[in-house]
This record gives structure tokens, C-alpha cells and sequence, in this order.
């Protein structure tokens, strides 16, 4: 069983601190997962993959981003709010995180999952830091550059409207997952179901057309294992078919061993859906299979 997380302190950038939590194997870690949370939410959320993850001997570690969970409570700053510059700087923490993880647990792979606006944020780390990490896991994840024609940015995002294909509906959030009890604590969560502000918004999708840059993505380590799992019915991407435009994006800029995933029926939470432990199941015999297929760095970790 997984251990309750600890949590550490990390400075960012304009005075801000970052709340980090951390799941701990009973040994030594075998590895480091690194887990990035979508919007409206935190990583405490991820506590049931931690467990699977921990019980494989991994540590676990994860930031409640700027403006969310208790990095916005630790700094006073409003929900969804994430400060000047906030969205680069929500990137930026992805490695300075990194780089902690690197420090505390040295000489093992680090992996770094990220889910929806974690997955933009990974999506844009790997851009100039994919040498940086072992492996990359995107989930509930789309192309930000194909879908920013359909989001409105002059008012803060409205998570609520994703709930559109699944009227009539129980809640506002039933677009999360098949499983009510998973939407119900959602719902019943003071820190789950906001937007980012409009700031942040027009921050996030402009950072996101540089993943449409060929140059861009032909510059990362084309020997990265990267595995893209989504819902068949994830409103938040819109058609599965964008998604497989991102695996689609790598494997021409070179990438060899990217594996794509659509979960039949899932919605935009599959770590949170009716089949959680089989989706959980794949995602760790993919890491399993990732370390037993170490590669050569130009860094000389392997």
C-alpha cells in the first residue's frame, strides 16, 4: 500500500512556492513518475495511480500547479489565477521539479505523465527538455493549435461546457468519466471545476502552436518513448482523430517508439474511469517495458 505523500516546498519564480507531494516506495525507487494535473484540479486527485505505482516500487512525486490546490493556497492567490507570465512559469516548474527529482532520487529514470492542461505543459517541456527525462506518458491530451479556433478566451474557461455531448446529464461534470462516485467527489471537491482566467487562457494557447513547429519537434531526442492514451469519448480534444494527429506529429518529426491508445468508451478522466485498473495495468506494463529497454544518452544516463 502506498504511504500518505509528503510534501515539499519548492521555490518557483516572482516569489511564488510551489507545493510538491510525494509518494514513496517501501525501498529504494527503482524510478521517479512524475505526475502534471489537468485544469481545475490537483494531484492529491492522483492518489489511487500513486498506489499502483508506489506498490511497483516507483516514487512518485507530482506540484499542485500555480493557481491550484495548495500552491495557490500557500501563496493567496485565487483559483485559476496563475500570475504575470504564470503560463511559461507553469511550464518552467514542470523542470524545476524535474530537476529536484533528479537530485533526490539520482542514477534512476525519470518518466513525467501529464493529464489535459498537464499534457499542454509536457507537450511543451519536451520542446527544449525531452534530454531531460527517460520517457513521456500523455493522457486525456489533444493538439492546442487544432482546437484554439473553438475556445473562448475573453472570459475565464468554463470546464462546465465540455458537458455539452453528454446531455441531458446527472452533473455539469459527467464529460470526466463514466463513474459516478469518481464525478461526485469532483463535484464535491472546493478545489476542482474552475477554469484558468482569461489571461492564462490566451497564455496557454499561444505557448501551444509551437508544438506545430516542425523544426520544434524534429530537435527533440528521437529515441524518447512516449505513449498517448485518451477516451474514445473525451470531449475535451474533440475527435479522437486530433489526438492521433499529436502521435502522428512525433512519429514524423522522427520519434520511434511513440504508442497511441484510444480506451473504447472512456471519457476525459480514463485514470479515473469504470476501468481505471486496467488502464492503470497498461500504462504500467508500458513502463515496465520502457525499463527494460534502456537507451543511450548523449548525457550518459542510460
Amino acid at each position: 500500500m502506498a504511504t500518505e505523500p509528503t510534501r515539499i516546498d519548492l521555490p518557483s519564480a516572482g516569489g511564488q512556492t510551489v507545493a510538491v507531494f510525494r509518494w514513496l516506495p517501501a525501498g529504494d525507487p527503482r524510478g521517479v513518475v512524475q505526475l502534471t494535473h489537468g485544469m481545475g484540479e490537483h494531484v492529491l486527485r492522483y492518489g489511487h495511480l500513486a498506489e499502483v505505482l508506489t506498490d511497483a516500487g516507483f516514487l512518485v512525486q507530482g506540484q499542485d500547479h500555480r493557481g491550484h490546490g495548495a500552491t495557490a493556497r500557500a501563496n493567496g492567490t485565487e483559483a485559476g489565477s496563475l500570475g504575470p507570465g504564470g503560463w511559461d512559469e507553469l511550464v518552467a516548474d514542470v523542470g524545476r521539479l524535474v530537476e529536484r527529482g533528479r537530485q533526490d532520487a539520482p542514477g534512476v529514470p525519470l518518466i513525467l505523465l501529464g493529464h489535459s492542461m498537464g499534457s499542454f505543459a509536457v507537450q511543451q517541456y519536451l520542446l527544449d527538455h525531452s534530454e531531460d527525462v527517460d520517457a513521456a506518458v500523455l493522457t486525456g491530451t489533444t493538439l492546442l493549435d487544432m482546437i484554439e479556433g473553438a475556445i473562448d478566451t475573453s472570459k475565464p474557461v468554463d470546464l462546465s461546457a465540455f458537458n455539452a455531448p453528454f446531455a441531458p446529464a446527472r452533473t455539469d461534470y459527467d464529460w470526466l468519466s463514466r463513474d459516478e462516485a469518481q464525478v461526485d467527489a469532483y463535484v464535491a471537491d472546493p478545489w476542482c471545476g474552475f477554469g484558468l482566467d482569461s489571461t492564462a487562457g490566451t497564455e496557454m494557447l499561444a505557448a501551444g502552436r509551437a508544438v506545430a513547429d516542425p523544426q520544434r519537434l524534429a530537435a527533440m531526442r528521437q529515441d524518447l518513448p512516449v505513449y498517448i492514451a485518451v477516451g474514445e469519448n473525451d470531449p475535451v480534444g474533440g475527435p479522437v482523430v486530433v489526438a492521433q494527429a499529436l502521435a502522428d506529429r512525433y512519429r514524423e518529426a522522427g520519434l520511434k517508439d511513440v504508442t497511441f491508445r484510444v480506451w473504447p468508451g472512456a471519457r476525459h478522466e480514463i485514470l479515473n474511469e469504470t476501468n481505471r485498473d486496467e488502464v492503470e495495468g497498461e500504462l504500467l506494463t508500458w513502463v515496465e517495458r520502457v525499463l527494460q529497454e534502456p537507451v543511450t544518452r548523449p548525457d550518459g544516463r542510460g
